[in-house]
C-alpha cells in the first residue's frame, strides 16, 4: 500500500511538473523599443520637479515621452520631487545623466506627518516615481535615477538609511520612500535604466497585468537595510531579464496579500550583494506559476529562498529553478514555513510542486527544508549538483530525486546584457 500511495504521489507530481513547463509571462516578450521623445529638456542642476511632470503629462497625450539629456557643459544632474506617470508616458534618461530624488521627507509625505520618521507601521510616503492607473507607459534610456538614500535628509539630521538601522535598533517601522512604484496598471516598461541609493525598495508592483525589466542595473550597499530590487506582488504576466541586482535586501522577493501573484519569468540575470532569489514572506494571496532559469547568484546571504509561516501563508505552487549557479552563497536553498517564529494565525504555508533542475552550488552552503508536520514541502531535485562539505536539514518534505555532492567549475557564468 505505502508503494502504491508512493507510486501515486510521483505520478500526480511528475503530471503538475509537466504542467508547470508552461509556467511564467504567458506574453511573448521581446526586447522594447523606445518610443519618440515630444519634449527635450536640458540638465541644470536645479530642482526640476515642475518642469519634468508637466512635459510628461504633455507627451503622454501624444503617446510620447519626455527625453532628459545633459548639458554641452557636462551638467548630468536633474534634481526632482515625486513624479506621477500617466497612460501611454515615460522618460528616456539619456546616458550619463542622473535623475536625483530630493530628499526631503516632506515632499514624499502622503498626509500621516509619518515620512522621514520611526513609527509602528510603514507606509507614511509616497515613492519618488508612482505609475498608478497607467496603461503603455514606461522609463528607458542608459542613465541613473538615483534615490538618494545615503542623503541627510532635508530638517533631519540623518540619512535614510540612518533612519531603517534606528528602527530596526527600536523594533519600529521605517516611513522611506521607494524609488518606482507601478500599481493598478497594464504593461509597464523599465529598459536599460540604472537604480541606485533608494531609501526603500527600488522597484514594486501591485495589480499589475504586464510588467517588463529588461537590461536594468540595481546596485545599492549591501548594508542599506529594506532595500529590495525588485518586488513582483499581487500581479501577474512579469519578466525580469538580462539585469543586474545587488543590493541590501532581496534581490528580487515575489510576494501575494490580497491577490495572487503568478506567471512571472526571471531569466538571464546576475544577482551580486542581497537576500537572494526570494518567493515570500506575503503568501496569503497564492504564488503560482513562477519560472527561474539562467540566474547566477554571487555573494548573496541566500540563493533560492521560499519564506512565509502561519501569519502570512498561502499556496505557493508551479515553481520551476533552472539552470541556476550559486557561488559564495551561505544558504543556496532555503525553504521556510517557520520564517516567524513567533507567528500567530491560520494562514498555513502550502509548498507544493517545486522544481530544482540543473542546480550548481559551486561553493560548501547549509541546505535548509523546514515544513510544518502534516503540511509537508514536496520538492523534486534533477541533476542538482553542489559542493562537498555542504550541510542538510530537511524536515516535513515529500521528495523526489537527490542531491548529489560532485560539482565541478568554480565560476558562474553571467547573463546581464554586457
Amino acid at each position: 500500500m505505502k508503494y502504491i500511495n508512493s507510486l501515486c504521489f510521483a505520478l500526480a507530481f511528475m503530471l503538475s511538473i509537466n504542467t508547470a513547463i508552461s509556467s511564467g509571462d504567458t506574453r511573448k516578450v521581446k526586447e522594447p523599443s523606445i518610443p519618440v521623445s515630444c519634449i527635450t529638456l536640458k540638465a541644470n542642476d536645479k530642482n526640476n520637479t515642475s518642469l519634468i511632470q508637466n512635459a510628461i503629462n504633455t507627451c503622454a497625450k501624444q503617446k510620447k515621452i519626455v527625453s532628459l539629456q545633459p548639458t554641452s557643459d557636462k551638467i548630468f544632474h536633474f534634481y526632482s520631487g515625486p513624479l506621477n506617470i500617466p497612460s501611454n508616458g515615460g522618460l528616456l534618461i539619456n546616458n550619463k545623466v542622473i535623475l536625483s530624488a530630493i530628499p526631503d521627507p516632506l515632499l514624499y509625505d502622503n498626509g500621516s506627518k509619518k515620512c522621514g520618521k520611526l513609527s509602528s507601521s510603514s507606509g507614511g510616503c509616497n515613492p519618488f516615481i508612482l505609475v498608478n492607473n497607467s496603461e503603455n507607459s514606461g522609463i528607458y534610456g542608459n542613465g541613473i535615477i538615483d534615490g538618494q538614500g545615503n542623503s541627510i535628509m532635508k530638517g533631519v539630521n540623518k540619512t535614510w538609511w540612518d533612519l531603517a538601522t534606528e528602527a530596526k535598533k527600536k523594533n519600529l517601522s521605517q516611513n522611506a520612500p521607494r524609488i518606482l512604484e507601478i500599481k493598478n496598471s497594464k504593461n509597464f516598461i523599465i529598459y536599460k535604466v540604472s537604480l541606485k541609493n533608494s531609501p526603500n525598495f527600488h522597484i514594486s508592483t501591485n495589480n499589475v497585468n504586464g510588467f517588463t525589466a529588461w537590461g536594468i542595473n540595481i546596485n545599492t550597499p549591501a548594508n542599506a537595510r529594506n532595500t529590495d530590487g525588485i518586488d513582483p506582488g499581487s500581479s501577474t504576466n512579469v519578466t525580469i531579464t538580462h539585469s543586474y541586482i545587488s543590493t541590501g535586501d532581496d534581490n528580487i522577493a515575489i510576494k501575494a496579500s490580497n491577490k495572487s501573484t503568478s506567471h512571472i519569468s526571471i531569466i538571464n540575470n546576475d544577482f551580486g550583494k542581497g537576500h537572494g532569489m526570494s518567493i515570500g514572506s506575503e503568501t496569503y494571496g497564492k504564488v503560482n506559476d513562477i519560472f527561474v532559469s539562467n540566474l547566477s547568484l554571487n555573494g548573496t546571504t541566500n540563493g533560492l529562498r521560499i519564506k512565509s509561516d502561519i501569519s502570512r501563508g498561502g499556496l505557493v505552487n508551479s515553481i520551476i529553478y533552472k539552470n541556476i549557479c550559486i557561488k559564495d552563497v551561505q544558504y543556496p536553498i532555503y525553504i521556510d514555513m517557520f520564517y516567524d517564529k513567533n507567528a500567530k494565525g491560520n494562514k498555513i504555508p502550502q509548498f507544493k510542486d517545486i522544481l530544482f533542475d540543473s542546480i550548481k552550488v559551486l561553493t560548501q552552503g547549509k541546505f535548509i527544508f523546514k515544513g510544518i508536520k502534516g503540511n509537508n514541502i514536496q520538492v523534486k531535485f534533477s541533476n542538482v549538483n553542489v559542493k562537498k562539505g555542504s550541510s542538510f536539514i530537511m524536515e516535513n518534505v515529500t521528495k523526489s530525486g537527490t542531491i548529489n555532492e560532485n560539482v565541478t567549475g568554480n565560476n558562474c557564468p553571467s547573463y546581464k546584457i554586457k
